[in-house]
């Protein structure tokens, strides 16, 4: 299936002609160079290394205890399995606390583990970061609805934007992310209804996980949607290794999915 996708390499811009054109954007997480390139080949556009490393990878509980050392290694090496897609790296939990911290965890993110891009959590209360790192030269991923490193103060994995106001002020933070800059913004575990008005109403593209097929593109966790993650799979996710012959087939099928739009499908959406 790798042939019928071209070797050129993606960027922010591609993906916002991508946004343009009307082609779904499709991402995975990797943690190593094996899985990055196996990925890539299936035509994987943004191969995102989330710092979920922490629980699916460590065995944590949450993502809080991953550190940006961790971060840049794992980084490191999926660099070494990408050939097209876009590198997306996540800044873990106090490694922007303030713009000065922001950029130098940034520039650690770029220069050793050979990020592409850098993605944040947050929406008005990081603007003054994301400034300072796009004003560095360095792309900015963004991340609004379920913010796994304030799990702790949102009370648990919870559906986010369920309510007016509260709706409201994600679609807010949308639009100062695209403001201050920002390529790209993730969307997690929000109601379709909303995801589709943030992808309908901001420029840059909106990239769903929980958050219906209107977005732009979708991304999910590799070991959830292999079904190799220890624990309840999240609702959002689905299983595409029940009706594939190896981890090939099954990625290519999720390329596929989200390309067609046949997934997420209702009982993957809130």
């Amino acid at each position: 299936m790798s042939q019928q996708f071209t070797r050129k390499h993606i960027t922010n811009t591609e993906l916002l002609s991508m946004k343009t054109r009307g082609e779904k954007i499709v991402s995975l997480t990797a943690y190593d160079a094996s899985f990055a390139h196996l990925l890539d080949k299936a035509g994987v556009d943004i191969i995102l290394v989330g710092d979920s490393l922490g629980m699916v990878i460590q065995g944590q509980t949450s993502t809080i205890p991953v550190t940006i050392e961790e971060m840049a290694y794992h980084s490191k090496m999926v660099s070494r399995g990408i050939e097209r897609a876009l590198l997306v790296t996540d800044m873990p939990f106090m490694s922007y606390p303030n713009p000065r911290k922001a950029v130098e965890s940034a520039a650690i993110l770029m220069q050793q583990g050979h990020a592409h891009m850098v993605k944040l959590e947050g929406g008005q209360k990081i603007l003054n970061s994301v400034e300072h790192i796009v004003n560095q030269g360095i792309p900015v991923c963004g991340h609004l609805g379920l913010l796994p490193q304030s799990v702790n103060q949102l009370g648990g994995y919870k559906v986010q934007g369920k309510e007016e106001e509260e709706a409201n002020v994600m679609i807010e933070d949308a639009k100062c992310l695209q403001q201050a800059g920002a390529s790209a913004i993730v969307v997690e575990c929000v109601p379709a209804a909303l995801a589709a008005t943030m992808t309908a109403t901001i420029n840059i593209p909106i990239i769903g996980i929980g958050a219906g097929v209107d977005c732009d593109g979708q991304v999910l966790v590799s070991y959830d949607m292999l079904d190799i993650t220890f624990g309840k799979r999240p609702k959002f996710s689905k299983n595409f290794m029940s009706e594939a012959a190896n981890i090939s087939d099954a990625v290519s099928a999720y390329v596929k999915a989200v390309k067609n739009k046949t997934f997420p499908a209702n009982e993957h959406t809130f």
